[in-house]
């Protein structure tokens, strides 16, 4: 009796397996983190390549882990690492097709082989949290009895455009020799969304076959066998397009994931050595400095930086940018204006990477200008700041839309049919730092603050989904166990009498 209350209460143990690019990386330590805090024992797996580089970003071994301090404080979290198929030295930028025709078709081998070898030695691993993106979550959670839990770390909106994808196919909106350009009204949960709204993949007129397209195609097919769903949002930010998708799944919002207390951390999973700008920051005036980054991922090319780097020259701001070496491409790194670095000196910093919570949340930032990445637009709510929109790829274009036309947060760059061009850059900079509207959005921006803040409070809506969510989790183990759990949270035998 005494070992079947046991296996009934059986602690969750978690695999997880974060996608291996920045942006999916950070959300997911997060949640490992949180997790970790609500009774979990966490198994937490990155690729040898982004283990390597977060290590080598840290100046740490490879054989010391980024949850050493998680643990210190009696988090049950565990590290290690696996093959993604390429040697550590291959550049997974520069030759991304090839990367991703690895990750869709030898990845899993690799994940099977781990995940086989786990569960053998531990036989307390009882769940799997994979990114949605990946392809092969039923078949690792199937074959080793595991509760399959799916994580999408950009919002609702983004995950039912792909979730739904035979639909816009179907009414040829995508995968057409022309595609319709007329508004799409037909997305459960979502009114209407113009077609230069849709995510870059679903965009394409031509090349649908891409690796990354194969990977959407597989990946959004599998993530309807998920017995559950969790999603980096809120509800109120939302609510038509989660209450849609909750009819068709168990699906959870659990955001804003962020790091406890929304500060900089002993946990940091950043894959370039950051500077630190708070003596910069500190030197400036409140509010005064435009915060500039195109993230970790996209590219763009030397005439858009060039536009940029003379937009900013002409608006007067003071302003951070933050240029990766590779954000033309690996092999080019010589692409700002000659002459920029010297005559920006004074008010303008430009650094490769940095710790971004640390900058927004300092009093001298007062504005954003950014490629719209999902965690950025989260932080940027969070420390209050208004945005000005210049989307690259993939999601970035559909988070455009929340951002300016549903949540009225921010601004575009440039106008969709416009030029990217230098006087136009320098006008929106204006206009957002201290223009006749940056008020407006300023106050806009604080209301929507409000909402992740209430979001988060115990009684609010991420909170309650979250415990929902852990609640579920344990009922579904129990009953992959052999056991069901009755209206007062008992364990029963379920042998299948019934």
């Amino acid at each position: 009796m005494e070992e079947m209350t046991e296996n009934i209460n059986q602690k969750p143990h978690a695999l997880m397996f974060a996608y291996p690019l920045q942006g999916h990386v950070i959300p997911f330590v997060n949640l490992a983190i949180k997790l970790a805090s609500n009774g979990f024992t966490i198994t937490f797996i990155n690729t040898k390549s982004i283990h390597d580089q977060i290590s080598t970003a840290r100046g740490h071994s490879l054989d010391q882990d980024i949850f050493v301090e998680a643990r210190k404080s009696g988090l049950d979290i565990r590290h290690t690492t696996i093959n993604d198929g390429f040697p550590l030295g291959f550049d997974r930028s520069l030759n991304h097709d090839q990367f991703f025709e690895g990750i869709l078709h030898v990845f899993s081998a690799h994940v099977d082989e781990l995940v086989g070898n786990l569960v053998g030695e531990d036989p307390t691993i009882n769940s799997l949290i994979v990114d949605t993106f990946y392809v092969w979550g039923s078949m690792i959670a199937e074959k080793y009895k595991l509760v399959n839990i799916s994580f999408f770390t950009e919002p609702a909106l983004v995950l039912t455009l792909y979730y739904h994808v035979d639909l816009l196919r179907k009414n040829g909106h995508f995968a057409s020799t022309e595609n319709r350009k007329d508004a799409i009204t037909y997305i459960p949960g979502v009114k209407s969304i113009m077609p230069t709204d849709l995510t870059s993949y679903l965009q394409a007129k031509d090349d649908i076959s891409t690796p990354v397209h194969r990977i959407i195609y597989r990946g959004f097919h599998d993530v309807k066998k998920a017995d559950f769903i969790i999603c980096n949002t809120i509800q109120e930010l939302e609510h038509e397009t989660i209450s849609a998708l909750h009819q068709k799944q168990p699906f959870y919002s659990i955001g804003p994931v962020f790091p406890p207390g929304f500060t900089k951390t002993g946990i940091s999973a950043s894959m370039w050595s950051e500077s630190d700008c708070t003596e910069w920051l500190n030197s400036k005036a409140h509010g005064s400095i435009l915060y500039v980054s195109f993230g970790s991922y996209a590219h763009t090319s030397k005439h858009e930086i060039a536009e940029v780097a003379n937009g900013l020259l002409l608006s007067g701001v003071n302003f951070i940018w933050v240029l990766r070496p590779d954000i033309v491409s690996s092999d080019e790194t010589d692409f700002l204006p000659v002459g920029f670095e010297d005559r920006i000196k004074g008010r303008g910093l430009i650094v490769s990477w940095c710790s971004q919570i640390d900058v927004i949340s300092h009093q001298a930032v007062g504005g954003f200008l950014t490629h719209c990445g999902w965690n950025s637009i989260l932080e940027s709510i969070w420390c209050g700041l208004p945005l000005i929109c210049y989307p690259l790829l993939t999601d970035q274009f559909t988070n455009r839309k929340l951002v300016v036309d549903d949540l009225k947060i921010g601004i575009d760059l440039c106008d969709k049919k416009s030029i990217l061009s230098r006087q136009g850059i320098c006008k929106k900079i204006n206009n957002l730092m201290g223009g006749e509207k940056s008020e407006e959005i300023r106050e806009q921006v604080k209301k929507v603050k409000k909402m992740l803040e209430d979001a988060m409070e115990q009684n609010g809506s991420s909170a309650i989904n979250f415990n929902m969510f852990v609640e579920d989790v344990k009922a579904k183990i129990a009953t992959n166990k052999g056991f069901t759990v009755d209206e007062n949270g008992a364990g029963v035998v379920d042998n299948g009498w019934h």
